[in-house]
């Protein structure tokens, strides 16, 4: 089969019938026509129909050989560093397609999947690892054009250090039993972005303490799987509006709680299990930050790119472009920009080939910006409320420039070079992406993408090469004499 179109995308979702529960009911509707679920399928739609685009094709997809078809670009397993750019192109596309505003875009979990499976070779000769059933996977992936979604996090019940779940009825997801077919988990994972509306859910166990062998395991089943249910959190849909809603009512991505109740994930779709060591060690050494942080890094910078030209628009719409502090401002906006693109380069000129023969973008760079965008996103969503100011506040609807009153909104809240509708659409939009439901949520997102912030600053540290500075400084005060 290889590249889905938008349609066939919409249609299989759709008859998956996956158990999802939005607002205390059971969603029973197709997928695609729910007011919180619609805006966001829709925009996946029109990324896989671009892979039929024939000016984009050669870009945003290539022929597998290992499957014979053509599939997505973002399953490439690039080996040299042409196909790592190759993928980066790729990227950019769907990430400008939707403004950097869609962190679960498809090409995300392709490319986690991806790099698991350049890596597979890390669970060769363990017990209870099943190397095989990555690469099985990874090909089907690429045949069938499937969609993931994934879950890493158990739920919040505990924070403490050592805290260890004994309840009788497992809150954490767990191995509860093992039979023949597989294994049967029972319990519960956090913030599956997109959960219920792909094809499949990716769950793995990336803790930093994991004590319990029944914990410790990494799996992928189809989101209709038996026992498998979805719980929304309520919807940041504002209204099909676009002139209301301009980014929600296209972008918002649902996220829900993943609930496993006595479900059966069969043994072929196993990848490791009762094996704490490997579960905490297995993505480090694999190249999934390097992989997926490359992919997060392309959408982060066309996210950028996205506020600050609606930073500049909002600059000309009221005029203020003469001020000293707005061109601060603006400032902050280009030089986070160009670190980020910097970074980036500088991770794909400094790429080497893994032992396993796949070219990874060098990692140093990339837990740069892992520790960077958390801090400075904060600070552009900040940026854009300080220029708008009171005019993020006062914004009438689509409705009210279609009624009696349209005259006098004209009047009063034209800008400096636009007309009141164009003025209120522009700041619509800046209200979108920063004070409204979705654009919290946006903020948030960004802060903690990459995981906890203290941790990050931690890995960067220990793992950063000083070794040079420091002998640098030693000679220079001659403490090896």
């Amino acid at each position: 089969m290889g590249i889905l179109t938008g349609e066939q995308f919409i249609r299989r979702l759709d008859s998956l019938k996956n158990n999802i529960w939005y607002d205390g009911e059971q969603v029973t509707i197709p997928l695609s026509q729910h007011p919180a679920f619609q805006g966001i399928l829709k925009t996946k739609a029109a990324l896989y129909d671009l892979q039929h685009d024939e000016q984009l094709q050669q870009e945003l997809t290539f022929h597998s050989p290992v499957i014979n078809e053509t599939v997505g670009t973002s399953f490439l397993q690039p080996r040299t560093k042409e196909e790592l750019v190759q993928r980066r192109v790729m990227t950019r596309h769907w990430a400008k397609q939707t403004n950097g505003m869609v962190g679960r875009t498809p090409d995300y979990l392709n490319t986690v999947l991806m790099s698991l499976a350049c890596s597979g070779e890390l669970l060769e000769r363990i017990d209870t690892s099943f190397p095989q059933h990555l690469q099985s996977l990874y090909q089907l992936a690429m045949k069938e054009d499937l969609s993931f979604t994934h879950t890493f996090i158990t739920p919040q019940v505990n924070r403490s250090r050592f805290y260890v779940d004994h309840s009788d009825k497992p809150i954490s997801a767990k191995i509860t039993d093992i039979t023949d077919e597989g294994l049967v988990i029972k319990g519960a994972r956090l913030l599956a972005t997109q959960g219920g509306l792909t094809d499949e859910v990716l769950v793995l166990s990336v803790p930093q303490l994991l004590l319990d062998p029944n914990e410790a395991f990494a799996f992928s089943i189809p989101s209709n799987t038996k026992g498998l249910t979805f719980i929304c959190r309520d919807s940041y849909v504002g209204g099909d509006s676009f002139f209301n809603h301009p980014l929600s009512s296209r972008y918002e991505e649902m996220d829900a709680i993943v609930v496993f109740n006595d479900v059966t994930v069969p043994w072929q779709r196993v990848f490791y299990y009762h094996n704490t060591e490997l579960a905490k060690t297995f993505l480090a050494q694999s190249s999934f930050s390097n992989f997926a942080t490359h992919q997060a890094l392309t959408r982060q910078i066309a996210k950028t790119e996205f506020l600050l030209g609606l930073a500049e628009l909002l600059v000309k719409t009221i005029n203020v472009h003469e001020y000293q502090h707005i061109h601060e401002k603006m400032a902050d906006i280009i030089t986070g920009l160009e670190t980020m693109k910097a970074l980036i380069e500088k991770s794909e000129h400094d790429a080497t080939l893994d032992s396993f023969g796949y070219m990874r973008p060098h990692i140093i760079p990339l837990k740069v910006a892992m520790n960077l965008f958390p801090k400075i996103y904060p600070r552009f969503v900040e940026i854009l409320q300080q220029i708008g100011a009171s005019g993020m506040i006062s914004l009438p609807s689509e409705q009210a420039f279609h009624s009696q009153i349209a005259p006098e909104l004209e009047h009063y809240l034209q800008g400096a070079a636009v007309s009141a509708d164009a003025r209120v659409k522009i700041f619509r939009l800046a209200w979108d992406a920063t004070m409204s439901a979705f654009g919290t949520r946006q903020t948030q997102y960004e802060r903690f993408f990459y995981g906890d912030p203290v941790r990050l600053a931690g890995d960067l540290y220990q793992t950063y090469p000083k070794e040079d500075a420091v002998e640098s400084v030693r000679k220079f005060l001659n403490l090896d004499e």
